[in-house]
């Protein structure tokens, strides 16, 4: 079993940057395709950048790329979310994600097995 634990969230103004961390324990994670989601409040938890298992194969909603960037060290066992340009509608929280059934990163929510506690982001106008 994978613990997943994120960092790094705050409050920044808008055009803003902050890079957002997610350590894994228990098992390493480069078994693991990974992902990062974010909820709003009011909202459904929705897909934001996912990473395959080797860090070759990176995917992003249309919403955040050309802003965000997803990455991971696996001999940290941790992976990474820099997100920069920050507009007030990427306020959420921001949940780091494991899946084992595959080897690229996905937008499948159902898809991964481990789930973090979440990293609060807010940004102001």
């Amino acid at each position: 079993q994978v613990r997943l634990v994120e960092s790094g969230g705050g409050l920044v103004q808008a055009g803003g940057s902050l890079r957002l961390s997610c350590a894994a324990s228990g098992r390493t994670i480069s078994t693991y395709a990974m992902g990062w989601f974010r909820q709003a409040p009011g909202k459904e938890r929705e897909f934001v950048a996912g990473i395959s298992r080797s860090g070759g194969g990176t995917y992003y909603a249309d919403s955040v790329r050309g802003r965000f960037t997803i990455s991971r060290d696996n001999a940290k066992n941790t992976v990474y979310l820099q997100v920069n340009s920050l507009k007030p509608e990427d306020t959420a929280v921001y949940y780091c994600a494991a899946a084992e059934a595959t080897r690229w990163g996905t937008a499948f929510l159902a898809a991964y097995d481990y789930w973090g506690q979440g990293t609060q982001v807010t940004v102001s106008s």
